[in-house]
């Protein structure tokens, strides 16, 4: 059994992600970013996942400068980002020239954990990135994505975890992005890892299905060491088990944090606040119990999203017929673990499906290229029938997706020109050239009217 349990702080990544579509502003964050850090958290994430398109997308700010603001506010704590592998924070593979020079500078702009994941478990898609934060002297988590179906077992995750710790990860972390780990599996997959693994074992999971407090308790017993949770206004729901529920459980016990609950109940009652400045990107399916995800098996982050997605094209009712009709796409596509950017592609085959009323009639570009081998290789078999409806004649490649990519990095500082400022705009530009573009021509807009203001 595990001593001491330490938590990862998801409020101001994974936690609005889940429940306000990633739309949480760097002003918000940075009046409490001292309180933060003055808890004595193991980590606290700040940074990747879709945050990172988002910010520029939706909230034109610079999530590198989030970054860094957010680093000099909260000089303590370790700072945690998600990092999808050969994905970056994108939704298709990078070359590797970009994967590196990505890790590098998030290194330097102050990400001391590289928390890294791969939505197929393909661990060739995580090579270049684990290899690149350990250059760096940074701290690696090599992820295994959870999921349920007839190909993935325990052992099936052990042997993913074994494999990681064999590339030089510190710390392995099982990753439940659709909260459908239940009690006595997470017991069983974490007793076997840390049966055979010595490394520390970090547990991340939602409440969607209601599960995960049950997870923690049971993952606690089976000698987990560290656990992700959110404060309590951000918790919940899609998001993850409330810090002050996990800090007041393990109080006076040999598992006790050692956090103040005091000190998170001032840092609560300032999210409570912020949360109502986000109230249009609301929905009442991100903060209910949700057991039919463990049907659709649709994780946390992507659910906030599709719901917008689908109010924007006035078809929000069709949401229930979306999510029956996933599972039988995730099936046809041999079973990925459902996280992004293979979540995105098997909601979006799934709504084609609904909305077009004949099963893959259109197929995505997505589906297309997953199918291809392009995301790297399934869990499980992709039928031959299936296989001639999405590529006819074309056969799937056989090795590593980005073998297939020639550099990049060069190529955007070239494209990106003038309007890049710093190497931080060059990689918004590798990553994002449309979305990176707009926000650079915006801020340049802005920059000049400040300035004929001073004037």
């Amino acid at each position: 059994m595990a001593g001491k349990i330490e938590l990862m702080e998801t409020v101001l990544r994974d936690a609005h992600q889940c429940l306000v579509a990633t739309r949480m502003r760097t002003d918000d964050m940075l009046p409490i970013a001292a309180q933060l850090d003055d808890i004595g958290y193991w980590s606290m994430e700040t940074w990747g996942g879709a945050t990172f398109d988002a910010s520029l997308r939706f909230l034109k700010e610079d999530p590198w400068e989030r970054l860094r603001k957010l680093r000099a506010a909260m000089p303590k704590t370790r700072f945690q980002m998600l990092l999808r592998g050969q994905n970056v924070v994108g939704y298709r593979n990078y070359p590797d020239d970009i994967v590196q020079a990505f890790v590098a500078r998030a290194a330097i702009n102050g990400i001391d954990v590289f928390r890294i994941f791969d939505a197929m478990n393909d661990i060739r898609n995580m090579k270049t990135a684990i290899e690149a934060a350990l250059k760096a002297g940074k701290l690696v988590e090599g992820t295994v994505c959870y999921t349920i179906s007839p190909v993935h077992s325990a052992d099936y995750f052990l042997s993913i975890a074994d494999k990681l710790a064999g590339m030089g990860v510190q710390t392995i972390c099982l990753k439940d992005m659709a909260g459908m780990l239940a009690p006595y599996a997470a017991y069983e997959i974490i007793k076997k890892i840390k049966s055979r693994i010595s490394l520390p074992l970090h547990l991340h999971s939602h409440c969607t299905a209601g599960l995960s407090p049950m997870n923690y308790m049971m993952a606690i017993e089976a000698g987990v060491d560290i656990l992700d949770t959110a404060i309590a206004p951000f918790s919940q729901g899609a998001s993850q088990p409330a810090t002050e529920q996990v800090v007041a459980a393990l109080k006076d016990t040999p598992h006790d944090t050692g956090l103040d609950l005091g000190k998170l109940g001032k840092i609560a009652d300032y999210f409570y606040r912020v949360r109502r400045n986000y109230a249009e990107f609301e929905s009442p399916v991100n903060n209910q119990i949700k057991t039919d995800v463990l049907v659709s098996q649709i994780p946390g982050g992507m659910l906030s999203n599709l719901v917008a997605q689908l109010r924007q094209q006035k078809a929000e009712d069709k949401l229930d017929a979306v999510l029956a009709e996933m599972p039988q796409v995730r099936k046809d596509l041999g079973y990925p673990p459902l996280v992004t950017p293979t979540s995105q592609i098997v909601g979006s085959q799934a709504a084609l499906n609904v909305m077009t009323g004949k099963r893959y009639s259109v197929v995505a570009l997505e589906t297309r290229n997953y199918v291809m081998g392009l995301y790297g290789e399934p869990p499980g078999d992709i039928s031959e029938d299936m296989k001639n409806k999405v590529l006819g004649k074309k056969e799937p490649i056989n090795c590593r997706p980005a073998d297939l990519l020639k550099p990049g990095l060069e190529q955007a500082r070239k494209e990106a020109g003038s309007l890049a400022a710093s190497e931080e705009d060059v990689l918004s530009y590798a990553l994002f050239p449309e979305i990176a573009r707009e926000y650079f021509l915006s801020r340049d807009s802005e920059g000049k009217r400040h300035q004929a203001a001073r004037q």
